[in-house]
């Protein structure tokens, strides 16, 4: 037996990210983040127990090595969903537990291991919850900012445990939680776990992430993608993504119309939609046959999170 300090990382939202995705990507979604929050676990100094769906089962000999690392996945990811829109945000809540732990094949077996799993239910999401051994065994001076919840009854035990949260956030301004987080993949890079689209009219790109839609295609200079030709109307058409699939809906006065890479069959829609299914080209107020037609390039781009110090591969 080992003294060990068990934290279970458990993503929350995923039935909104499949329902927006659909299975495949939603699942290369999860896939990623967790495997991202393994990384974390074995930069601390801990290991990766086992990944169990959306959620990471870790262990730590060094108490306080387990505590930087949840601290520092709460607060990298926080920053990293503040531009994600609501129904594909992943949210984590995180339990932590201290004690002897039977080490068995690579899997852990223990009390630790099962009021871990039981605070990461019962914390909120972007919270930490742990018991009063792990806070304890850090000393007076840690610097760890915690306030206590009180006694609480954890299902498979016959006692209350005392249950602390742990305030990870950085304006709490605690020694350790001050620590510069590496971000720079999320400050300057655009790329994202979900994929995205990206859109060229003339000598203009832009790439959305799935993140940014729906994408607003116009005249309009509120338009997210302008197309600033007279035959355009002011808010002409909207790419979204539902089920996992891009969808391109006409809204404008004169038409839209779509042919996809090598095939020359053309789709006409009059306030209609279509599912953008492969790279292609988008005509705006006027049939392809017209050679002046404003017409949009665009292609699909598929999922590629950069995450901390770069790219993890599926």
């Amino acid at each position: 037996m080992a003294e060990l300090t068990i934290a279970f990382v458990d993503l929350t939202g995923s039935v909104s990210v499949y329902e927006t995705l659909g299975n495949d990507r939603a699942a290369r979604a999860v896939t990623k983040l967790t495997q991202w929050v393994g990384s974390l676990a074995i930069e601390h100094g801990g290991q990766v127990v086992k990944m169990l769906g959306d959620g990471v089962l870790m262990s730590f000999a060094n108490n306080r090595q387990a505590i930087e690392c949840v601290s520092r996945i709460q607060q990298e990811h926080a920053q990293r969903v503040l531009q994600w829109p609501d129904r594909l945000k992943l949210l984590m809540q995180i339990g932590l537990a201290r004690g002897q732990v039977v080490v068995v094949d690579g899997d852990c077996f223990g009390d630790a291991v099962n009021v871990a799993s039981r605070l990461s239910d019962l914390a909120g999401p972007e919270q930490i919850l742990a018991t009063d051994s792990v806070i304890r065994k850090l000393g007076a001076r840690s610097g760890v900012r915690s306030r206590s919840l009180g006694p609480m009854r954890i299902k498979g035990r016959a006692e209350p445990c005392e249950v602390f949260r742990v305030e990870w956030q950085t304006e709490m301004g605690s020694e350790f939680l001050t620590l510069p987080a590496d971000l720079h993949a999320v400050a300057k890079q655009r790329e994202s776990v979900f994929g995205g689209i990206e859109l060229g009219w003339l000598d203009a790109s832009l790439s959305f992430n799935l993140t940014d839609l729906p994408v607003r295609i116009g005249r309009a200079p509120e338009a997210d993608f302008v197309v600033a030709d007279p035959r355009v109307s002011r808010m002409h058409s909207t790419i979204d993504i539902r089920s996992g699939n891009y969808v391109l809906e006409d809204i404008s006065s004169y038409g839209t119309w779509v042919r996809f890479a090598g095939n020359d069959h053309i789709l006409s829609l009059r306030r209609q939609e279509c599912l953008l299914h492969s790279d292609g080209e988008i005509a705006m107020g006027a049939p392809f046959t017209d050679y002046s037609t404003p017409t949009i390039s665009f292609r699909l781009v598929d999922g590629s999170m950069v995450l901390g110090r770069g790219p993890l591969d599926a």
